[in-house]
């Protein structure tokens, strides 16, 4: 992984958010906006490969993503890696960090991202003054929650289909929630064998075996890198599972 600084890029006026764009995010008020411009200290550029956050590090800031994908993830002292979920637009990172002081895990970019940036210090003031956006961070922390909650069903009770279909249903989902589709081309989603592997709990040999199997069976087409989901009920067919019905979400 890289451990270079993230750039800083020119600040982006709240008011002009993209995100702001997306149906599936809910609107602020004046009064919202105003707070979250002031809270917002710039915005930081990552590459691929990046370390965002590093477990054991106390960082004094927040973000929220702008653009890009990334994952959490836990290494074992022998190098083996757990990724615990990914990271969309919309999505606020770091606040674990804030409420135990430190990193409990750590955050890497998977595409080149786009990060606002938050100081950690007026997170009091938010809850103080703002409820309505106090409420929307306890709402992206229990998402997150949820989100774990499957994850754990999945890797403790799939079949290895089962969790393999489960993981692209998922990310398939998240995506288009937050991204238009593109005019010319599939939506991909930007995963390595060793991403799949590393979120499921494979080998790399059991991983390329199962990926192997949904091809075959039309549900995924594999490229270069990444993945074009080809037929999402079946995939929720196989996995037993549906996208929950969030109706518009917050973000900050």
């Amino acid at each position: 992984m890289a451990t270079s600084t993230p750039a800083i890029l020119p600040r982006v006026s709240c008011d002009q958010c993209p995100l702001r764009q997306c149906r599936s995010f809910r609107d602020f008020s004046s009064e919202e906006l105003g707070f979250v411009h002031d809270f917002k200290t710039g915005e930081v550029s990552a590459a691929q490969g990046m370390s965002i956050m590093v477990e054991g590090e106390r960082n004094p800031q927040l973000y929220t993503v702008l653009s890009g994908w990334g994952f959490r993830y836990k290494i074992l002292e022998d190098g083996r890696r757990q990724i615990l979920n990914y990271v969309l637009p919309g999505d606020l990172i770091g606040l674990q960090g804030h409420l135990m002081e430190e990193m409990q895990h750590s955050i890497e970019a998977l595409t080149r991202m786009t990060l606002c940036i938050f100081e950690r210090d007026k997170l009091p003031k938010l809850f103080r003054h703002h409820p309505s956006l106090a409420y929307d961070i306890t709402w992206l922390a229990a998402r997150e929650e949820s989100m774990l909650d499957e994850h754990l069903l999945s890797i403790g009770r799939r079949s290895a289909r089962e969790r393999a279909a489960y993981l692209f249903a998922f990310l398939d989902a998240r995506v288009k929630s937050v991204a238009a589709p593109p005019a010319d081309r599939p939506f991909i989603l930007p995963l390595t064998q060793q991403h799949v592997a590393d979120t499921l709990g494979f080998s790399l040999v059991h991983t390329n075996k199962t990926l192997r199997r949904l091809v075959q069976q039309g549900l995924i087409r594999w490229l270069d890198r990444g993945c074009e989901v080809l037929d999402t009920e079946r995939l929720y067919h196989v996995a037993e599972w549906r996208p929950p019905k969030e109706g518009k979400r917050p973000f900050i």
